[in-house]
């Protein structure tokens, strides 16, 4: 089995989509040039994460105009992904020469789901194709006053040069059934993106790597609390100041046995680099391999229907 050089980028979010973009570019070449062949970018890189969903005052209130207006610049700035933003994410890929993970909120501007944003993770190959287009089940809580839920079109995992990738979205590494989906596909390397890796999510993020005898690449994005929306009241509680980190990364690579590749890194812009040898995937399988041996599926029955709700026309 083959070696393989992947990279997190832990960065602080963009102000708005063309920014983003930039960023992206960026921060992915200077990946790819220090050798990554797969490089990931976190829960909605693109535009932010909305984390004013939780240290607002204001978020849930019905028909609140600030709230309104926060939300239409989310939308503005969220990713069509067969539009000018898709198109230009799927050019940055080819340019860098590298398969790529992005988490985006996602609009979409025509057919049965017209206006809907989703929580989503795309997949583009370094030639530019997309590969996979994830988007998240279920949004957590608050969350659903943003994006709608997804499918499992993109509930799967994909063959790159970088090995066999999959990836989840923040709560799903708690859905039994999505997990299962996406061992069943036999992945080399996980993708699991959160707004930000705390502890929990750290607990989450390595237990998947020990039940799916695979790497998982844990991507926590930055964020200051002077990134959050000024129409809307924080918590005091919660905001001490613009200075404050809101999201605070934790980003970490994982090896197929639990234990930690890359430790966890806070507070701090990185690239986080590692050269990770994939026949250790194997090897761990042999012990555990619940899309395998330790399936028992004489016992057990699973599908996944896998149809794209509100695909674009």
């Amino acid at each position: 089995m083959p070696h393989t050089s992947v990279a997190i980028v832990q960065a602080e979010v963009a102000p708005d989509l063309d920014a983003a973009l930039e960023s992206t570019f960026a921060l992915a070449r200077s990946a790819a040039e220090g050798g990554a062949r797969l490089v990931v970018f976190p829960e909605t890189w693109i535009p932010g994460y909305p984390a004013w969903l939780d240290l607002s005052r204001d978020a849930a209130l019905w028909d609140h105009a600030p709230v309104k207006r926060v939300y239409r610049r989310i939308a503005e700035n969220s990713v069509v992904v067969d539009g000018p933003s898709g198109r230009r994410l799927r050019e940055i890929a080819r340019e860098v020469g590298a398969t790529l993970v992005v988490g985006v909120s996602e609009r979409v501007d025509r057919g049965a789901g017209r206006g809907t944003l989703y929580n989503t993770l795309l997949t583009l190959g370094p030639d530019g194709a997309l590969l996979n287009h994830h988007r998240k089940l279920v949004p957590t809580y608050t969350e659903r006053l943003v994006w709608g839920g997804g499918d499992a079109d993109g509930l799967a995992a994909v063959d790159t040069p970088a090995g066999r990738v999959g990836g989840l979205v923040c709560w799903e590494h708690w859905m039994p059934l999505a997990r299962q989906a996406l061992h069943e596909c036999g992945e080399d390397v996980h993708v699991a993106v959160w707004p930000t890796a705390h502890e929990m999510h750290q607990v989450a993020s390595r237990h998947y790597a020990f039940e799916g005898r695979c790497y998982v690449l844990a991507a926590g994005a930055l964020m200051r609390a002077s990134a959050l929306p000024a129409e809307l009241e924080v918590h005091a509680e919660r905001v001490q100041g613009p200075g404050q980190w809101v999201l605070r990364g934790g980003s970490a690579i994982i090896g197929p046995d639990g234990r930690y590749v890359r430790e966890p890194v806070y507070d701090e812009p990185a690239i986080i680099h590692a050269e990770l040898d994939l026949g250790r995937c194997r090897e761990e399988a042999m012990t555990l391999d619940v899309g395998g041996h330790y399936h028992r599926a004489e016992l057990f029955d699973f599908g996944v229907r896998r149809d794209r709700r509100g695909r674009p026309a």
